[in-house]
């Protein structure tokens, strides 16, 4: 008995800091059996218990070795850290009476209210912008009020008017679970777009757009777009989601648009109503979900656009993401994305591939790469800096801002395939960039990336993405 409480007060002191059990521990203390007792939640104003204990591996009751107990604290951890409800979360054993170990999970809540302004270039990223000198009049704004877990269930209701440059009206909730058994969720939404100017072809691997107030059509919308959703989730185990989404999508663009790209929809259509069906596996194991270095995530996706020849699409989708440790401030990571779009021939608006979104490569970001296959492959290198807390008075749930830096040098690589439109240069035909940057990271999921990357191109640059999940 003795032993085994030496063995459990070292496992409290260890979790109270959250930190990952050194190779081999969790084997050294298989052997310890215990009882999980009572398990506590302070700090949860607003989340209900069962979203907290959602995330456990364990329950009152379970029969355990201490080191899957061990290891369970870590894992739980990290998945409250992940659901974005929480600032911080600490996972302990408070009490021990006999082999029975009673359960502590500490959590500060984030805020979960956010009535924000809302001022975003309409360009795709900070390097697109930059080639517009950083136009103002390229800017959309307004009001974007989210509310995070709105009843307490982890759930959110989204709300965004923005004007300016375009016109976006955006409606969402998501409810994850709905169901005892908190498995099974459900949201909708519903999204109206207007815009006076769009990118209707591309052009030496750029957008080439085209802006009604400078073609005699001014104060005309060159596209408008209504959307139409429902999801169904469904989460059967704590590493594995299932998601189905319906849309109905009508999509109406001006004569201007079949003027500069009869290719832009099938047909030359100027009005389509299509509906758009997505299944989506996502399973996720890792320390954190926005910048992992731990890790495992891995999403595949099966989209059905259209029903006809006026929008034939099928689209499937895999993400890989994997990081691990290579010594001590130390990690290595592997991102891999891989997209095949069905028939290969496609109009304008279903060719966007790499460039867009998520999808870049480092060192290519001035440009867009359209095609219906592709690949890309990001390899970093990380190398901690900086790991502070910068202390807050006055709040208790924010005391302190949490703050890392990273180093990093990267190498990527990519590939389009493009059957159709072939006349830009950077269509199939290997792509390859390398470079070196820093990665800022604090609370709230907000990271900022500074890469200096080089291109096969002979070209050179200092780009700038900005992340933020939440």
């Amino acid at each position: 008995m003795r032993s085994f409480l030496i063995i459990l007060a070292v496992s409290l002191n260890f979790h109270v800091f959250a930190q990952s059990p050194p190779p081999g521990a969790a084997d050294t203390l298989s052997p310890v059996i215990c009882v999980v007792g009572d398990i506590l939640i302070r700090g949860n104003r607003k989340t209900r218990i069962y979203i907290v204990t959602r995330e456990l591996s364990f329950k009152k009751g379970d029969t355990i070795t201490l080191g899957r107990l061990v290891k369970g604290f870590r894992d739980a951890h990290d998945r409250l850290i992940n659901t974005h409800l929480f600032n911080e979360v600490v996972v302990f054993a408070k009490a021990f009476n006999g082999r029975v170990v009673d359960v502590e999970i500490d959590v500060k809540e984030r805020w979960y209210i956010f009535p924000l302004p809302y001022f975003k270039p309409v360009d795709r990223n900070f390097a697109a912008w930059s080639q517009k000198h950083y136009s103002l009049s390229r800017i959309n704004y307004g009001g974007k009020f989210t509310y995070y877990n709105f009843t307490g269930r982890n759930d959110n209701l989204t709300a965004w008017l923005i004007t300016g440059y375009a016109r976006q009206l955006e409606l969402y909730y998501n409810l994850p679970y709905v169901d005892r058994q908190l498995k099974h969720g459900f949201g909708f939404g519903i999204n109206y777009i207007a815009q006076k100017e769009l990118d209707v072809r591309t052009i030496k691997d750029q957008q080439g757009f085209i802006n009604s107030d400078t073609i005699a059509y001014a104060g005309r919308y060159l596209s408008r777009q209504l959307s139409l959703s429902a999801r169904y989730f469904y989460r059967p185990r704590l590493k594995v989601r299932h998601t189905v989404n319906f849309s109905l999508t009508s999509t109406r663009i001006d004569s201007a648009v079949t003027v500069w790209n009869p290719h832009y929809l099938a047909g030359d259509k100027r009005n389509i109503v299509y509906p758009q069906l997505t299944y989506t596996l996502n399973y996720t194991d890792v320390d954190y979900v926005s910048y992992p270095l731990r890790g495992i995530i891995f999403e595949a996706s099966l989209t059905r656009r259209g029903i006809d020849r006026n929008m034939d699409l099928w689209l499937l989708s895999t993400r890989l993401v994997r990081s691990w440790p290579l010594a001590r401030k130390l990690w290595f990571g592997v991102e891999n994305i891989n997209i095949l779009k069905g028939p290969l021939s496609q109009p304008f608006y279903n060719q966007a591939l790499i460039g867009y979104a998520d999808v870049y490569i480092r060192g290519l970001d001035r440009y867009v790469i359209d095609g219906t296959a592709g690949v890309v492959v990001r390899n970093t290198l990380f190398r901690e800096l900086v790991n502070i807390n910068i202390p807050i008075r006055g709040s208790v749930s924010h005391d302190h801002i949490p703050l890392r830096i990273f180093a990093t040098a990267f190498s990527d690589y990519g590939y389009a395939y493009n059957r159709d439109f072939t006349a830009n240069s950077l269509v199939n035909r290997g792509l390859y960039t390398a470079g070196a940057g820093i990665d800022i990271v604090s609370f709230y999921d907000l990271s900022f990336k500074f890469d200096y990357g080089f291109n096969q191109l002979g070209q050179k640059g200092l780009f700038l993405h900005i992340r933020n999940d939440f």
